[in-house]
């Protein structure tokens, strides 16, 4: 995983949903001011609802502080459109299937399944500044506290 201080590759593309609405954009147009990118594995699961849910009850408290919020995870953006409307998600959020996110930041980790191992990006969140500088990371999601640790990190930058 890279450290905070290091600026990332932001020229790859991503499909989001932003207010309902489907479109490609590369990454860096998404850095039009700080931005919060908070990794998630699935749609419809327990700990990534409550990583959710816990972001949709401060969302407004990152605008306020200046801060975009983006939460991505492999789900396409048909299922994003569904899951924004059944938790009331009002941030973007990302399709990433071919882990380009991840790539960026290094942060694939092998994983284990029913005793399937398998590479996956690791539940984190980071706050990216406009040029791409990463400035803080969380390693290891509290899904159940996420916006709470976010705030926690952003108050100390």
């Amino acid at each position: 995983m890279i450290e905070a201080g290091t600026k990332i590759d932001t020229d790859f593309t991503v499909d989001i949903v932003k207010d309902g609405e489907e479109k490609t954009v590369t990454f860096k147009e998404l850095l039009d001011r700080p931005t919060i990118v908070s990794v998630y594995m699935r749609n419809n699961t327990s700990g990534c609802d409550k990583q959710n849910k816990s972001l949709v009850e401060d969302a407004d408290w990152f605008d306020e502080q200046g801060y975009n919020l983006i939460a991505i995870s492999k789900d396409s953006c048909g299922s994003h459109k569904n899951y924004a409307e059944k938790l009331d998600i009002n941030y973007v959020l990302a399709s990433d299937p071919d882990y380009k996110f991840a790539k960026a930041t290094d942060s694939i980790v092998e994983k284990q399944m029913f005793g399937n191992k398998y590479e996956a990006p690791s539940r984190s969140a980071y706050v990216i500044d406009t040029d791409g500088t990463v400035k803080a990371i969380i390693e290891k999601v509290n899904t159940k506290d996420h916006a709470s640790e976010l705030k926690e990190v952003i108050k100390n930058l």
